[in-house]
């Protein structure tokens, strides 16, 4: 049976590695999309617009909020972020998968609108050892550090309501763990009789 286009929606929290592992994954697959998202934040010197994100104003952010051109939104810290339904849908319709990297909140905003997405939820190995990474890289405050590992908290909490979850612990072994994981859902459909995920 050929590989099958899925989306699938990776969260976790921050400083847990989701994109180190997706960069791993692509090296090998770089036909999988990952989606860009669009913001209304200010860019940074080294952000680049399209690739970083898709920077918008406000007023072109609501308009495209009420063309219903957003598989997903939120405001978040004062900004408004969202995934465009243009970076999914043509991809799905070429048979490319597509990947999302998104908060919990954005996850559960696109399982309600394609209840066929896979959701994939990354975690660390402890909250101890998130908290040593996102000291590790140096780029924090205190203040700073201790609400992402607040939040760490609360998205771990819900990362039962995930279909599958992938310890971070050792990169090469959450790549393979990524990367099987894909090609699984692709060919077999991840689906039982029922319409129930199988992983």
């Amino acid at each position: 049976m050929g590989r099958n286009a899925r989306l699938f929606v990776v969260s976790g929290p921050s400083g847990v590695g989701k994109g180190t592992i997706l960069r791993q994954v692509r090296k090998d697959r770089p036909e999988l999309h990952l989606t860009v998202s669009a913001t209304t934040r200010k860019p940074r010197p080294e952000d680049t617009d399209g690739v970083t994100y898709h920077f918008l104003s406000d007023a072109a952010f609501d308009q495209l909020v009420s063309e219903d051109a957003f598989l997903e939104w939120a405001h978040v810290h004062g900004h408004s972020y969202g995934t465009l339904k243009t970076e999914v849908d043509p991809y799905l319709a070429q048979g490319c998968s597509v990947v999302l990297e998104i908060d919990v909140q954005g996850a559960f905003a696109v399982r309600e609108k394609r209840p066929e997405a896979v959701l994939v939820f990354v975690e660390p190995p402890s909250v101890e050892e998130l908290e040593r990474r996102l000291r590790a890289r140096g780029t924090e405050d205190e203040q700073s550090i201790q609400l992402r590992l607040a939040n760490a908290r609360r998205e771990m909490e819900l990362s039962c309501k995930y279909d599958v979850r992938i310890v971070n612990d050792k990169l090469d072994e959450a790549v393979e763990r990524m990367r099987a994981l894909i090609d699984h859902y692709e060919n077999e459909g991840g689906f039982d009789q029922d319409g129930h995920h199988q992983a």
